[in-house]
């Protein structure tokens, strides 16, 4: 699955005590990564980004991949790249890194965003300083300690008997696709309840036999998409026009446009489709 985390990766937080030579550095402006410019996109293996002209802020040490050390940094909004690299948006990169690359960026862009984004205490207002002990960023002032977000959100694929799921459209989507229903997790729900209620605002269903089927780090900017199937039990679409732009059945032998694979919602759309066309023969 896109962005989970490589088998060859060891997170910390500590860096090596011991010089290095050179490190894998993950340099973000704003959501994009600098690669290098022309052929396959490459990281940058050096010592330090500043071997690059770059001034930097909020570094991460990520761990190591392997047997390479790992930093995430960012530069300002508007920095230029330097000679031979170029910035790229992370989704264009997806099967253009190696896998395991591609997904520690995912991870290094989300804490890059929370080092951002996290400098002022949110409850007094005085700067905040990394921990050393741990992820965290924590207010001198009055001690209030803040961990990386992370918001989980459900994904909802509804199945009707017996040969028939129901796929949405957001206005933000390009234009004819749909994919399965999604929404954020509120505080008290569990995720099952989540999904039942996200369902009955978004299109007026409701569903029954709740099946987990997998889940998906999703840097964009900071959530853990849990994705499910489900069955129709009653009711009759009703679009909710704030959610969603349009909702309808469709045929798992006549599909719309769908998201990219880069996504967990295409895995869980072909695997659905899949089962139900091999159960109809």
């Amino acid at each position: 699955m896109p962005f989970t985390a490589p088998a060859e990766y060891f997170g910390a937080v500590q860096p090596p005590t011991a010089p290095i030579s050179s490190a894998l550095w993950f340099v973000f402006r704003e959501s994009d990564l600098l690669v290098a410019a022309g052929g396959a996109p490459q990281l940058p293996v050096i010592l330090h980004p500043e071997a690059l002209g770059f001034e930097v802020a909020h570094v991460q040490y990520l761990g190591r991949l392997g047997p390479e050390h790992c930093y995430a940094c960012d530069v300002g909004a508007s920095v230029p790249a330097a000679t031979g690299w170029e910035w790229r948006g992370l989704r264009s990169l997806f099967t253009r890194l190696p896998d395991a690359q591609f997904a520690l960026a995912g991870r290094a862009l989300q804490l890059v965003d929370w080092d951002r984004t996290h400098g002022y205490c949110g409850r007094c207002g005085a700067p905040t300083t990394l921990r050393a002990s741990e992820r965290a960023r924590e207010c001198p002032a009055c001690g209030l300690v803040v961990y990386p977000r992370i918001a989980p959100a459900i994904m909802a694929l509804v199945q009707r008997a017996p040969d028939q799921i129901l796929l949405a459209r957001s206005p933000r989507f390009p234009p004819g696709m749909h994919s399965a229903l999604a929404g954020f997790v509120e505080p008290g729900e569990t995720l099952e309840q989540c999904l039942q209620r996200e369902v009955f605002e978004e299109v007026g269903l409701e569903v029954e036999n709740v099946r987990y089927f997998a889940s998906q780090p999703w840097p964009f900017p900071h959530s853990l998409m849990i994705a499910f199937t489900a069955d129709w039990k009653s009711g009759e679409i009703r679009v909710d026009p704030l959610e969603i732009e349009s909702a309808q059945w469709f045929n798992v032998r006549s599909l719309p446009p769908l998201p990219q694979p880069i996504s967990i919602s295409r895995r869980l759309i072909d695997a659905v489709v899949g089962a139900m066309i091999a159960k109809l023969g």
